[in-house]
């Protein structure tokens, strides 16, 4: 679908036909100078457990992270609005108080400022990139920052590191840091989109739906025994 004259690029929506009821809506936006590809993989992912998703392009790529942040907004609001539209496939299959957003390095940066501006229900940010002072002490927006441990682009140490140390003890949050990977270590077609859509259908379960049952692969031991997985913090229980 074309989006340029509703506030983001072009973009692709995925959602379950075989469901009964409203489901939650998650935008997913991509990163500085790339595309809806990057982060392609997780539409049919997570419509695939219940949820309706766009896959992003932004308006340019060269948007920075605010300009992101708006535009994920804007995408769900759009996918809200064709929930209140007869003439929509989309019609009456979301619940516009069940949203998230996931991005990728600037989109990533987009996702957490944008969890400082409206209320969502969940939101991952993925090898997250922003710059300059912010306001992520304030986030409420239960969020799973995932890195990658050999990030030249977004250094784990100045980025997703700090961003998940800022944001509040009171709030639920999860780190996720891929061993050895590359600041492209969760896009489409890289060898951890199994491991990461787990974790992130978990973590949209948890807190888009509600369902408390996917708590147990967020909190439960030892996920460091995944050899995959560099580090992990959590401040369970949630």
């Amino acid at each position: 679908m074309s989006g340029f004259l509703k506030g983001f690029g072009d973009s692709t929506v995925y959602y379950p036909t075989n469901t009964t009821g409203k489901m939650g809506a998650i935008a997913v936006i991509p990163g500085y100078l790339s595309y809806e590809s990057s982060i392609e993989w997780w539409g049919p992912r997570l419509a695939s457990h219940g949820f309706v998703v766009m896959t992003m392009n932004t308006e340019t790529i060269y948007d920075q992270p605010d300009s992101r942040a708006s535009q994920l907004s804007e995408a769900l609001d759009y996918l809200i609005a064709q929930s209140k539209s007869s003439s929509s496939p989309l019609y009456n299959k979301i619940d516009s108080t069940r949203l998230g957003a996931i991005g990728w390095s600037m989109g990533g940066g987009g996702s957490l400022k944008l969890s400082t501006q409206r209320s969502i229900n969940a939101i991952i940010p993925q090898a997250p990139w922003y710059f300059g002072s912010n306001s992520f002490n304030t986030i409420k927006t239960p969020a799973l920052i995932l890195a990658c441990s050999a990030d030249t682009v977004a250094p784990v140490a100045a980025h997703a590191s700090p961003f998940y140390n800022r944001i509040p003890a009171s709030t639920p949050k999860a780190f996720l840091e891929i061993y050895g990977g590359s600041h492209f270590c969760a896009n489409s077609g890289y060898p951890n989109e199994d491991l990461l859509g787990m974790y992130g259908i978990a973590w949209m379960k948890r807190f888009i739906d509600f369902d408390s049952r996917y708590s147990q692969f967020l909190c439960g031991p030892n996920h460091e025994g995944d050899l995959a997985i560099s580090e992990y913090r959590e401040n369970c229980p949630y």
